[in-house]
């Protein structure tokens, strides 16, 4: 297998106010506080001799290159990133921000909120735009049935609640 990669598909460059506060909070840590600390620690380990045999040196120059990437991702990902801050002009429909709430055809309940790839987590019901259950209920309104195709089959959801709380 060779070194060349297929190119990551695009994602979606909207973020909630509080996903970009997160992401600027992330690069403000790495970059006034943990960034520093590794740096020290390079140094004072640098100062101990031979380098080459230098575990803490090595693993220091090592961990100071993955949060230079990480800063630099960060930076120009929020130079890109459009910030959602208001509701939409029709809220009987689902957009970016909404809160929806599901019924499978078991029966079961969930909840999701509609944000960007940057922020998503299941465990809070956070749902990126890009998955494919968020595509499949944009636009959609109040009982209207989706039928979603997954690994393990075809699930029907209808669609009980939208609702949009104000973006801080």
């Amino acid at each position: 297998m060779g070194r060349n990669r297929l190119p990551q598909p695009k994602s979606s460059a909207y973020i909630t106010p509080d996903g970009a506060a997160r992401l600027r909070e992330e690069l403000d840590h790495l970059w006034r506080v943990k960034r520093p600390q590794v740096t020290q620690s390079v140094s004072e380990a640098a100062a101990q001799g031979d380098r080459s045999e230098n575990a803490e040196y090595i693993y220091g120059k090592k961990q100071l290159r993955e949060i230079d990437r990480r800063i630099r991702f960060l930076q120009k990902r929020l130079d890109a990133l459009v910030v959602v801050d208001r509701t939409p002009a029709d809220t009987a429909r689902i957009y970016f921000g909404a809160w929806v709430r599901l019924e499978t055809g078991g029966g079961e309940t969930v909840e999701y909120r509609i944000v960007g790839p940057d922020e998503f987590d299941l465990e809070k019901g956070l749902i990126s735009i890009d998955s494919p259950l968020a595509r499949a209920l944009l636009k959609k309104t109040t009982d209207d049935e989706i039928t979603l195709a997954l690994p393990r089959g075809h699930t029907l959801y209808t669609v009980m609640e939208i609702r949009y709380s104000p973006f801080k």
